[in-house]
């Protein structure tokens, strides 16, 4: 049996098994983001989707908690991350070179990712998107991450996934409020 593991920038983690008779089966799963920033006056500032890593430490937690059932929560929050962030495989919350966690909102913690029914192998949170409500000007948002702590601006924690906006570094003022919707999908071939 061979197995293969693979996380990429291009924001998608497969597994492939092949049979000594040579059928190969492979797993996908990859995290899309919608983030939408929206005016005091509730107009569309500006809107992006991009796609994001799994970090090592986020497929340990996977491989741990589902195939292993060891010491499972399903208590994941999302975290707003700097100008231009750069997440690696190897990132934790507490040792990130490549980011900074953005902590201008008036939420007291992270918002919770609150999932709604898996259908089609996909499940989101556009039902309960995680909602953040700017409290300084200029604050420049890079992107975001998923973990398991709901500390804002803390270092402790499973540091699951993260990503930078695609088109770029966007800026929210004081009164804006930033709506995050996570996709998470798995294809099997």
């Amino acid at each position: 049996m061979n197995e293969n593991y693979k996380a990429d920038n291009g924001a998608s983690v497969s597994a492939n098994m092949q049979s000594k008779g040579g059928l190969v089966e492979s797993v996908k799963a990859t995290h899309m983001w919608h983030v939408e920033c929206i005016a005091p006056d509730g107009s569309l500032k500006w809107e992006t989707e991009y796609k994001n890593l799994v970090t090592d430490e986020g497929l340990d937690l996977i491989l741990t908690e589902y195939w292993k059932g060891s010491g499972y929560t399903a208590a994941h929050y999302v975290a707003l991350t700097d100008g231009t962030p750069t997440v690696a495989a190897g990132d934790t919350m507490a040792s990130h070179a490549g980011w900074v966690e953005v902590t201008a909102y008036s939420e007291g913690t992270r918002e919770i990712l609150t999932l709604g029914t898996v259908s089609g192998e996909s499940v989101n949170n556009s039902a309960s998107k995680a909602s953040f409500a700017i409290n300084a000007n200029s604050t420049t948002i890079g992107g975001a991450v998923i973990t398991t702590n709901s500390t804002k601006g803390g270092s402790t924690g499973t540091l699951v996934a993260g990503g930078a906006f695609s088109v770029g570094d966007k800026s929210a003022d004081s009164g804006d409020t930033l709506n995050v919707t996570v996709t998470l999908s798995m294809t099997s071939s």
